[in-house]
């Protein structure tokens, strides 16, 4: 029987550990198993998997880098935090819109020369005037 070529890492990991003659009485749905039962994840694609191993005098060691999207369910305290983060996000989002806004209203009304208070200015269409025009 001829042997085959494996497809991928673990495919090629299994093949390297398996003598020859055990190797080639594999069907691809065994090796399918095998894949499922090792834990060979479909599921585990990340835009970034970096695997590797790494020789220091007498001992290797292994390092996994992964990035990508969350998919899990999160837990009632990560959801919670998660939660908290949003809001303050959102709550300074939206300061800080309505702070710039009232800035671009009270612009437009100092250079159409409203004046609702006489007498009185906070200064900022000044400093815009002699700074930014």
């Amino acid at each position: 029987m001829e042997t085959k070529a494996p497809k991928d890492w673990f495919e090629e990991g299994l093949f390297k550990r398996v003598p020859e003659e055990i190797k080639d009485s594999f069907s691809q749905a065994q090796i399918d198993a095998l894949k499922v039962a090792f834990g060979a994840r479909k599921w585990g694609k990340h835009p970034v998997d970096i695997r590797g191993t790494l020789k220091l005098w007498t001992w290797r060691y292994y390092f996994v880098v992964l990035i990508g999207r969350n998919r899990r369910e999160l837990s009632r305290a990560e959801q919670k935090t998660a939660a908290l983060v949003q809001a303050f996000f959102l709550i300074l989002f939206l300061s800080f819109s309505t702070l710039l806004g009232l800035l671009v209203l009270y612009l437009i009304k100092s250079a159409a020369g409203i004046d609702l208070f006489p007498g009185f200015s906070l200064g900022i269409w000044g400093w815009f005037k002699t700074n930014m025009l």
